[in-house]
């Protein structure tokens, strides 16, 4: 009996458009929302509006009226523009991950005391999801949040923080690092509270005595060290990609000793 084995077709990675039927095709699924009426005319304007974004063959799949002279679209079309995947470089948080109990291991032999960490959700934002995913024992994901670490003592501040409330904090514990959190992220109200954070630190003459990183869902590592932070995490990442990160660099900066904050 001959076995039927299905060809995997390689794509080429210096010329890469979307996939969606077939390799190559560019089909792209779009939503949107435009403010025009209601009718056959809306739905022209949206065929005409993806041809000018670069989009040919465009499929209106759906469209209702939202409210008085504004229509969602879901459309379909087809890509032309390509990228060459094999020139990106993406600015990565440098080091090892390890597990949850990896971590803890990691600490007592290499630090050989608790590594103390402070986090919350800054100045006007209210949500707590990414700050309690990544120090609340019960995590995210099924990822176990910093209070469950080994040899890690976590504190959680909550949401609406003001920034010299986290830094008085981190003075007080004596913490290696500070875990900013920013969700919400309307009209880039997150960049403005993230740079005051890092001004103020720098105010207190803390900016190398502390590692001072960020999270949420508009975060890149690369974002995040533009602003001023020493490393960044957004979506996908849990407790153990932070704490990986911050053991070693406390290792790396000579902190195993715990010197205060003030004598670093």
């Amino acid at each position: 009996m001959t076995e039927n084995k299905t060809a995997v077709v390689q794509a080429d990675l210096t010329c890469v458009k979307p996939y969606g039927d077939a390799l190559n095709d560019g089909k792209v699924e779009m939503a949107f929302t435009l403010p025009v009426p209601y009718g056959e005319e809306a739905e022209e304007c949206a065929k005409q509006y993806v041809k000018k974004m670069g989009f040919e063959e465009p499929n209106v799949t759906y469209y209702c009226e939202l409210t008085p002279g504004y229509t969602f679209f879901v459309v379909y079309g087809a890509a032309q523009a390509t990228i060459d995947y094999t020139a990106i470089k993406v600015p990565k948080v440098e080091g090892t991950v390890m597990d949850r109990v990896e971590c803890g291991e990691w600490i007592g032999e290499n630090v050989g005391r608790d590594i103390v960490v402070v986090g919350a959700s800054i100045e006007s934002d209210a949500h707590t999801v990414g700050i309690d995913a990544i120090i609340q024992m019960k995590g995210f994901h099924g990822h176990f949040g910093l209070e469950r670490f080994k040899n890690v003592v976590a504190y959680n501040m909550g949401s609406q923080v003001p920034c010299e409330t986290l830094i008085a904090k981190a003075k007080e514990v004596n913490a290696d690092a500070i875990l900013v959190s920013q969700t919400v992220t309307q009209k880039d109200i997150h960049i403005k509270q993230l740079t005051k954070m890092v001004e103020l630190v720098e105010a207190e003459g803390l900016r190398d005595k502390v590692i001072l990183t960020c999270g949420g869902p508009r975060i890149s590592h690369e974002l995040a060290q533009e602003l001023g932070y020493d490393a960044g995490f957004g979506p996908g990442k849990y407790a153990e990609h932070v704490m990986s990160y911050i053991m070693q660099e406390v290792v790396k900066r000579g902190w195993q000793n715990k010197p205060a904050i003030a004598d670093r």
